[in-house]
């Protein structure tokens, strides 16, 4: 049976760990699936790759290049995560063996999603697929039905933002 991975935390890593799962199953000829939530961003690292990854490892967007307002999301950006939840269980259906939701915590968390309608996705995961959320806020009722969860948190970090191509996107 499938496990529930959950990675959420104010720390640095928290998509970093999916994908490096999601990377494990490639390497082994398994099927990764990945929808990321409240981004839409195509220059990345993790939605570049997906050619070179076929057919193993897919990957949707759902979220404009913006942020998101998270005290007053719009309703482009629910519309939005609505669709990701629907693709999520689309693609359940093919019974991958890994399926990452990318920043569904934070989604729930704000209410662009409702909780309840990712835990009756939660309730319908086929036997053999893993699923890992990530998200850096969660609800309590998420958690609570996580197998495995991991908080990421962050001790050190420099005083101006970090990017570097290949290792912050």
């Amino acid at each position: 049976m499938g496990k529930i991975f959950l990675y959420y935390g104010t720390g640095a890593g928290k998509t970093t760990n999916a994908l490096g799962l999601a990377l494990r199953c490639v390497g082994h000829g398994l099927r990764a699936i990945v929808i990321q939530f409240m981004k839409g961003r195509k220059d990345i690292g993790e939605y570049k790759v997906m050619e070179r990854l076929k057919p193993y490892y897919e990957i949707y967007q759902f979220g404009r290049i913006d942020w998101v307002d998270l005290r007053n999301p719009s309703e482009e950006d629910k519309i939005l995560a609505r669709r990701g939840l629907e693709k999520a269980e689309e693609v359940l259906k093919r019974k991958p063996h890994l399926l990452v939701l990318d920043e569904i915590c934070l989604a729930a968390f704000i209410g662009l999603i409702d909780t309840e309608s990712v835990l009756k996705l939660l309730n319908n995961i086929p036997d053999e697929t893993d699923i890992v959320l990530t998200g850096r806020y969660c609800p309590p009722e998420l958690i609570n039905r996580a197998d495995i969860v991991n908080m990421v948190v962050e001790v050190k970090a420099p005083r101006e933002i970090y990017t570097r191509i290949g290792i912050t996107h």
